[in-house]
């Protein structure tokens, strides 16, 4: 079976669940929508592509995948319950993911899992994050946060 390119936040979303549920933790809305997002970032900052097909948008909240958002905001602030559906009409519920996109999110959820939304979301307000890039130029609710942007971001992250 070919490991796709790039991923749905969902199948991304779907593996942080499944790190979560092995761990005996759960995980809500707000948690996942970062940690994909974070995944996201530090797979362009450290190897230069992407991990999720979709484009982050940036939400009043921070930076959101909109189907992923879409997917957990019936659970409000209540764990999710996965796996979850991928919108892709496949019924499928997990990709299969290569050894660094696996790294990735594992050290994702290693670093981050523990931390609650609130935290997360003060991560990714951060003054000249991408998200905040974003908003302060005042294109306001939705707009695209560039890959470009992102892989600027992440890899400065990672070269401290």
């Amino acid at each position: 079976m070919k490991v796709p390119l790039r991923h749905s936040p969902i199948s991304v979303a779907n593996k942080f669940l499944e790190l979560a549920a092995a761990a005996g933790e759960t995980l809500t809305p707000l948690q996942l929508i970062k940690l994909v997002y974070l995944s996201h970032g530090f797979m362009l900052g450290l190897y230069r592509r992407p991990l999720v097909s979709e484009d982050v948008q940036a939400y009043t909240y921070g930076p959101v995948f909109p189907t992923l958002y879409r997917a957990v905001k019936e659970f409000r602030s209540s764990p999710v319950a996965g796996p979850l559906a991928v919108q892709d009409g496949s019924g499928a519920t997990k990709d299969r993911f290569g050894e660094l996109e696996d790294d990735v999110i594992r050290q994702v959820y290693q670093k981050y899992g523990r931390r609650n939304g609130i935290q997360l979301s003060r991560l990714t307000h951060q003054p000249d994050s991408p998200w905040s890039q974003v908003w302060d130029e005042g294109r306001g609710h939705g707009q695209t946060i560039s890959n470009d942007l992102l892989e600027d971001y992440f890899s400065a992250l990672t070269a401290h």
